[in-house]
């Protein structure tokens, strides 16, 4: 069984193409991958970008897939990790593409978790002036975020993503089959993710959350709940994208979260935390910031607090991150205006607001209260 999400865009609407988790031997939609970018009518050169382990469990099925359906595939690896996603990645995949000639109706292929998805939809968005990319996200955060609205980019030694493009996916294929071999560390990660969702814009998921026992392993995850939680997660990133597609104003709401999670990700090396760690520290001193700031009500902050322990989360800084340099970080922030930081704020389940009203003071002593004694 299949769910389609339309996002719908002026210039390029796509779909989100979601099958159901299934525990029994079934064809994976990885294997219709080709079928589905043939009905796009797109260019028979392909470029497959993947990292050795990914590709190690998908990768021939997708090439297969691909060639069966009359594609020319050439296939790139990179190695995984946020510290690697870098320009020098991005050159990679350009001598790959370069290699193969891949002209303006070729298409790369993102097989992989979010760095995967945002260098290789940066390298489509800057080869040849812009070819087209498909998203085939194998991470929980990939797939209910980081392969759906077309941000990409790769990271600045000083910042995350501060080098990048807008640039639309053509398709979207999620199999959540493919998270039975996620490493349970990311699939927490994929969590904070969901969990934002609940936050910012969908209170019913808020509660299905609440509702179940455990979260932190697919196992304890019921399959019903794994759809709700891929569809309704997409469904909202989607409906977010399409009333703003470049972040004019309400798709801000996204970052909730990432304000001081990226530089909390930045600050360590990209090594410490990992993407979804570094979101649900940031979430915890949104939600305490928006308390003293008397928007929210405390026992909000404590749900949404309990919903990252139970998904096994962090609530608490890393040790040794220096609390003003924290503070120095956030002036380089993407989101910065006239040197104002804005914060992503909600004031009850389901709903939140941005604000660059939050003094410095705030930060720093919420921030304290979040350090490990």
């Amino acid at each position: 069984m299949t769910s389609v999400i339309n996002v719908n865009l002026p210039e390029q609407s796509y779909e989100i193409a979601i099958t159901s988790l299934s525990y029994a031997i079934a064809p994976s939609s990885l294997d219709q991958l080709g079928q589905q970018m043939a009905s796009l009518k797109l260019g028979k050169k392909v470029l497959l970008v993947s990292n050795p382990t990914i590709f190690k469990h998908f990768g021939e099925r997708v090439i297969t897939s691909l060639t069966s359906a009359g594609f020319e595939v050439a296939s790139c690896t990179l190695p995984p990790g946020e510290r690697y996603k870098t320009l020098n990645s991005i050159q990679k995949i350009y001598d790959v593409a370069l290699e193969n000639r891949l002209e303006r109706s070729s298409t790369m292929v993102a097989l992989g978790g979010g760095v995967i998805g945002d260098m290789t939809g940066f390298a489509a968005a800057t080869w040849l002036r812009g070819i087209n990319v498909v998203q085939v996200p194998t991470s929980l955060l990939a797939m209910v975020d980081s392969a759906i609205g077309g941000k990409t980019g790769v990271n600045h030694p000083h910042g995350k993503n501060l080098i990048g493009a807008f640039h639309q996916p053509r398709l979207v294929l999620i199999d959540p089959d493919v998270l039975k071999t996620l490493p349970m560390r990311e699939f927490r990660a994929g969590m904070a993710e969901v969990i934002k969702y609940g936050v910012i814009w969908d209170a019913e998921l808020f509660a299905l959350l609440e509702a179940s026992k455990r979260l932190d392993q697919l196992r304890y995850v019921k399959p019903d709940l794994i759809t709700s939680i891929l569809t309704r997660s997409c469904q909202a990133k989607a409906d977010v994208v399409g009333k703003d597609e470049k972040e004019g104003g309400l798709r801000a709401i996204l970052n909730y979260g990432h304000t001081i999670g990226h530089t909390v990700e930045s600050l360590t090396g990209y090594r410490l935390v990992n993407h979804g760690e570094a979101v649900a520290i940031g979430m915890v001193a949104a939600g305490q910031i928006a308390v003293d700031l008397g928007l929210w009500q405390n026992v909000d902050t404590e749900r949404q607090n309990a919903l990252i322990q139970k998904a096994g989360l962090p609530t608490q800084l890393p040790d040794g991150v220096d609390i003003e340099a924290i503070i120095e970080a956030l002036q380089l922030d993407k989101k910065v205006k006239a040197g104002k930081v804005r914060f992503v704020l909600p004031t009850e389940i389901g709903v939140v607001t941005i604000t660059d009203e939050v003094p410095s003071d705030i930060i720093r002593q919420v921030l304290r209260g979040m350090q490990t004694i």
